[in-house]
């Protein structure tokens, strides 16, 4: 069996634990895109975890997120792990949580919804199930479809 070896890096993130071929998503979520990048990117993708289950982890160099970017995350992450990275030493560690209330990060999949009708209204969407994530927005009551793609 090869093994692959990834670099560290000196300062930046590290989420790991982000299930089997979401890390294209979370780099969607971070805006990363070949031109946008500056920074060093990292991507790990189907990597057998100790747990014996496949995952993705994704390194980005010289940049913490920001709570919103975690916020989003954890919808499509629930159990992912963020370690911020100085002088190529792990300072901190947590897991994402899922908030209770998702404001401002979704956009709701109901045209009819009043966060859609030019209203200065900013969505709002509760947790109605962890496992799996299923959101409904507060205003017009529907369960969002696809919360990839509701991600602002």
């Amino acid at each position: 069996m090869r093994e692959l070896r990834v670099t560290p890096i000196k300062n930046g993130t590290v989420i790991d634990h982000i299930p089997a071929g979401m890390a294209l998503k979370v780099l969607k979520i971070l805006g990363i895109t070949e031109e946008s990048s500056d920074s060093t990117v990292s991507v790990a993708m189907r990597v057998t975890s100790k747990k014996s289950t496949l995952k993705d982890i994704v390194k980005v160099e010289d940049r913490e997120l920001l709570e919103k970017e975690v916020d989003k995350i954890a919808l499509v992450a629930p159990n992912a792990t963020i370690n911020i990275i100085q002088n190529f030493n792990v300072k901190q560690k947590h897991k994402v949580e899922l908030p209770e209330v998702a404001k401002g990060i979704l956009i709701c999949g109901n045209p009819n919804c009043i966060t859609n009708l030019r209203e200065p209204v900013e969505t709002e969407f509760v947790v109605v199930s962890k496992s799996p994530v299923r959101l409904r927005c507060v205003y017009c009551e529907r369960d969002l479809e696809n919360i990839v793609d509701a991600i602002t």
